[in-house]
């Protein structure tokens, strides 16, 4: 028998210690909490909840096992502990918006699996890519058409355009490898992140957490529609596609300037890849049904989760998705349960007055000035908080909910505080190398210097926040929302 490599052996016991430390750091937070005193005026059973509740967030943070099994223990623990029925601590699985998630995460593995998504991406190319501008232009409208249908920024980012963008900059010698980068590679893989995080705000199906988000304002009785959210995200959404890649190129401009090899070799490729085919069509037929009914299913009655799942019925039905498929989609089963432990734990904690207990707490210290004065401040501690955060996913679930009931408590009108904390959520992205999961991959590349993203992404992030809440004001006072 061949003994085991000494440094993978290290390196295993090197992990299994900081999962363990790890692991102890999120048992102590909840035990610290769970011991503390329960404050007057709050049920001890909501207490208890709390400390569970924040220990899964700390567990979601730092990681020391995968978020489903943290979730899975949160659950276990609330019901062994009495402080959860085992009739509430399975209520989220029962949730339209997680079933929304899963669906949706199904017609994503569609895009990848036909080769949809690519053939969209070379035709944006081959139309607008004979400049570098042009062509980082022609890979953000890629993400835009992509992300109502595919909830997974990373299956977008990295599974679709930024293997577009490896194969051209090695076509054009433009590579991190070759110390190369600054010829185009370090100029489009920030301008592709940057537009990703932008799409993912722009639409309820465009990122994982938002269907979160609007799940924790319903529970405070703010209904947020997919077709609200799109109308409302649309007119900013716009502004900063077309302004933030723009800005990238002047302040990170390419040496290279004019593309003519990028059409030439988006043609090839699409040659390469021959008419659409029959599944192709299917999904795209799908994908159309799919945006009508998100548009129109207020005013027809359609549920946007029956849609999601009537889209995937179809697609099964027809030969364009495998049933093997679904099954082997891990992602989507991990997001099903650690989203309905979320959703399940921030329903609870409203019904228990938790949230309510700790706005009329908070909401003092922001009283007797305008209310605009005080949503403003809380939303720009609620972005830039996100420095702290490695997750979209974890900073919704552990401030979404509070600062939005701190927002109604200082008056702030319910429909405006929740969506732009939720299309914050997406934003505060921009800054770091670490801010959402496509960062990593892309920031992985090596053609971006850390210094260079993160102040890029701090000046970026006062450019979407200033389009988002100037013109998207504006366009929110004439929708009405305030």
């Amino acid at each position: 028998m061949t003994p085991p490599d000494s440094t993978d052996t290290r390196t295993q016991k090197a992990t299994g210690r900081v999962s363990a430390v790890r692991l102890a750091a999120v048992v102590v937070v909840g035990a610290a909490l769970w011991c503390v005193p329960v404050p007057l005026g709050v049920e001890p059973r909501g207490w208890r909840l709390l400390a569970i509740f924040v220990a899964t967030i700390v567990g979601v943070i730092v990681r020391p096992i995968p978020m489903g099994a943290m979730a899975f223990v949160a659950v276990a623990f609330a019901v062994l502990s009495g402080t959860l029925t085992i009739a509430e601590a399975t209520g989220g699985f029962g949730s339209t918006v997680v079933w929304l998630v899963v669906a949706a995460f199904f017609i994503a593995i569609a895009f990848v699996r036909t080769g949809l998504g690519i053939r969209i991406a070379y035709h944006f190319m081959r139309i607008l890519g004979s400049r570098s501008l042009g062509l980082a232009y022609g890979l953000v409208a890629t993400d835009l058409v992509l992300a109502p249908a595919i909830p997974s920024n990373t299956a977008r980012a990295g599974g679709v355009i930024f293997p577009i963008v490896k194969s051209l900059c090695t076509s054009l010698g433009s590579d991190a490898q070759q110390g190369t980068e600054r010829r185009i590679a370090g100029f489009l893989t920030f301008t592709v992140y940057q537009g990703v995080v932008v799409t993912s705000a722009m639409f309820f199906t465009a990122m994982a957490a938002n269907p979160l988000a609007a799940e924790l304002a319903a529970q405070q009785g703010i209904e947020i529609t997919w077709e609200l959210w799109a109308l409302a995200a649309s007119v900013p959404g716009v502004l900063s596609l077309l302004l933030v890649p723009l800005l990238i190129f002047h302040l990170y401009p390419p040496e290279i300037k004019r593309t003519p090899e990028a059409p030439e070799l988006a043609r090839k490729r699409l040659r390469e890849m021959g008419p659409m085919a029959w599944d192709e069509r299917v999904l795209l037929v799908v994908f159309l049904f799919l945006l009508s009914l998100w548009i129109f299913g207020g005013v027809l009655g359609v549920h946007a989760t029956a849609t999601a799942i009537a889209g995937v019925a179809a697609m099964l039905a027809t030969g364009a998705l495998d049933w093997e498929d679904i099954l082997k989609e891990r992602s989507a089963w991990d997001t099903f349960i650690w989203f309905a432990v979320l959703v399940m734990m921030a329903s609870q904690l409203g019904e228990l007055g938790l949230l309510d207990w700790f706005s009329d707490r908070v909401s003092g210290v922001l009283a007797g000035g305008h209310w605009l004065t005080a949503f403003l401040s809380l939303t720009l501690i609620y972005f830039y908080s996100h420095y702290f955060f490695a997750s979209n996913t974890a900073h919704v679930s552990a401030m979404y909910a509070p600062f939005l009931a701190l927002a109604l408590a200082v008056g702030t009108p319910p429909l405006l505080a929740a969506l732009v904390l939720a299309f914050f959520s997406n934003l505060f992205a921009s800054m770091t190398h670490y801010g959402t999961a496509p960062a990593p991959i892309l920031y992985g590349s090596g053609n971006v210097p850390l210094a260079t993203w993160w102040k890029l992404g701090a000046l970026i992030s006062v450019v979407n926040i200033t389009i988002w809440l100037g013109a998207g004001s504006l366009w929110w006072k004439f929708l009405g929302l305030w």
